[in-house]
């Protein structure tokens, strides 16, 4: 028997699965803790990075220079972040993620994070190949931002 993959208008659109209540959750608690622990930096959500060959749109961006700039709106920036975030969704091939890592170090991002939000653990990479893991209740370490984060908050 075949099993048909029909994908939702959100997936065809943006070229990735529905993110879950579980993503949700962790991006916004990301967000509230750069907000608020981390004044240096802008976190944005689900921003388009325009790449050497390709475009993609990380769960989170973090950058230090970037303003709001009303009136001079971009669709796509050409700015890479320090740091790239992605969250796995339930319906999410961890391959695809892990991929993601060469290509935003091969267009400049400093640092990239990989959450799994089921295993309560971040993933924190300075290149492909070089990572370290932090699980739910340590502090995640950031060379690259500078930063601690203690994943309680994170994770609950």
């Amino acid at each position: 028997m075949e099993t048909t993959n029909i994908k939702s208008d959100y997936e065809l659109q943006r070229g990735k699965p529905i993110p879950s209540k579980n993503h949700a959750f962790v991006q916004t608690r990301l967000i509230v803790a750069f907000a608020t622990q981390f004044e240096q930096y802008q976190v944005l959500s689900e921003l388009s990075l325009e790449l050497k060959s390709s475009e993609k749109v990380p769960d989170l961006a973090i950058f230090e220079n970037i303003e709001f700039t009303p009136g001079n709106d971009e669709i796509r920036v050409s700015q890479m972040p320090l740091c790239a975030i992605e969250i796995l969704s339930p319906k999410q091939n961890l391959g695809d993620l892990l991929t993601k890592a060469y290509v935003y170090f091969e267009n400049g991002v400093g640092s990239y994070w990989l959450v799994l939000p089921d295993l309560k653990s971040i993933y924190v990479f300075q290149s492909p190949q070089d990572y370290a893991v932090f699980l739910k209740r340590e502090i995640l370490k950031d060379e690259v931002l500078g930063i601690e984060l203690d994943l309680k908050g994170i994770f609950g």
